[in-house]
């Protein structure tokens, strides 16, 4: 489909009140130029070669793009983000930007939101915008931060001004242009060619995407129209125009997915030869495999947990975490606390705090495994003890226990038997 093939008109559609129709192969067709489409279209529409318009939309259809991005986005929002004081390593829960990064970002979306939201923009859109909202603070007499508003990222274009400062121009849905200072707008971006404008998966992985699409629109129009050969009827001689006639209707009574699996009645002493699978449909299989492979390597994400191979999921699955934490998210981690730290903290705010994210649950083994480690953080077997009890706890999302002094060791945990000191009677 060429983009002129975009304002062809339906015969029907002829008249002043016509409206746009969808197109087969997932974009949608406009007829005037004054169509507000054409824009989405000039900006987002992405014609692969497989002849399917790849678009963040059209993407997102396929599963194993929606799975990897998703995944993504899914994780970001859904592990801690705390503001933390870089000496004490404490959480810094007296600025008013830690509720707003852990808890509430706005007053209609929780932080879960807020970070899938944005995350899944960045990968899909190349950036993600938000206002940054500032209130007077009688008590500092500054300013602070009161709420971290979503922006269109397909509204924003990014000016890098010729003094090297940054604007951003805004088009609200109603209203004229606002531009933003670089102060005024919290950005995300991951990977960038020009320092301004992250790459976008979509962009990246069109072919790939478009193929995919492709070959499950082919498919689906397999199963519709029931062209499905699966053997052949032999006969010895040559059927009766009667016989013919009950065969061909029997075969049509057959024909469609949700007919498959019917027996046959086969006239006048025929038989059926049965066909194995050809090498046609051997490559379709084959083909949409390696799709979601080429989707998996562009975003990072293991085969695995795009649910395409079959895996030991008892003992690999700590691997793949930890396979998926260390190169799909940890980039991800690093953007967004560097991002928090460019745009939302002043320069002696960054003195003192840092942003991190906490993929700790993740990262976690079994329960034996966690034991193990957690009993060894303590001083059991003689190790040298790095954690207070209180810490563990805080790891297994327990409250803090008071313990009475005589069964404190000498790091404040439980004093716990090394394996070399004798029984006692009680």
């Amino acid at each position: 489909m060429s983009f002129w093939d975009l304002f062809r008109r339906a015969p029907e559609a002829a008249g002043q009140g016509a409206s746009p129709r969808s197109d087969i192969s997932g974009g949608t067709v406009v007829y005037s130029l004054d169509d507000p489409r054409v824009i989405e279209i000039l900006r987002d529409g992405f014609l692969s070669a497989a002849g399917f318009t790849v678009n963040p939309e059209t993407a997102l259809r396929n599963p194993a793009f929606f799975r990897a991005v998703s995944l993504i986005s899914n994780s970001i929002g859904m592990l801690p983000l705390n503001l933390i004081e870089k000496e004490t390593k404490e959480k810094a829960t007296e600025h008013p930007l830690h509720r707003l990064l852990h808890r509430k970002p706005n007053d209609w979306q929780s932080a879960f939101d807020f970070r899938a939201l944005m995350q899944l923009r960045a990968l899909v859109h190349r950036n993600a915008f938000a206002l940054i909202v500032r209130s007077r603070d009688i008590r500092t007499r500054g300013e602070k931060i009161i709420r971290l508003v979503p922006l269109d990222p397909r509204r924003m274009e990014i000016i890098l001004n010729d003094n090297w400062t940054v604007s951003y121009k805004y088009q609200p849905k109603t209203g004229s242009q606002i531009v933003y200072q670089a102060k005024d707008i919290f950005h995300l971006r991951g990977l960038s060619l020009d320092g301004l404008n992250g790459f976008s998966l979509v962009e990246q992985a069109k072919e790939a995407i478009g193929l995919a699409l492709t070959a499950e629109l082919a498919a689906g129009r397999l199963f519709k129209n029931g062209a499905f050969v699966g053997g052949a009827l032999k006969h010895k001689g040559k059927l009766s125009d009667e016989a013919f006639n009950r065969l061909k209707a029997s075969l049509s009574d057959k024909e469609g997915a949700e007919n498959a699996g019917k027996n046959l009645i086969l006239e006048e002493g025929m038989d059926y030869l049965q066909f194995g699978q050809n090498a046609r449909d051997a490559q379709m299989t084959e083909l949409r495999k390696l799709q979601v492979e080429e989707i998996g390597r562009v975003s990072g994400v293991p085969r695995p947990l795009l649910m395409v191979d079959e895996t030991s999921w008892g003992s690999g699955i700590e691997a793949l975490g930890q396979f998926f934490v260390a190169y799909a998210l940890n980039p991800w981690f690093e953007a967004w606390q560097q991002s928090i730290e460019r745009s939302l903290l002043t320069d002696e705010e960054a003195e003192r705090y840092e942003a991190k994210f906490n993929p700790g649950a993740l990262l976690r083994g079994s329960l034996k495994d966690q034991a193990d480690f957690l009993a060894k953080a303590l001083g059991s077997g003689g190790h040298q003890p790095w954690m207070h009890v209180d810490e563990v706890r805080d790891v297994m999302d327990l409250p803090e226990r008071e313990i009475p002094p005589s069964l404190l060791g000498h790091n404040g945990g439980p004093a716990l038997d090394d394996g070399n000191s004798n029984d006692q009677a009680a």
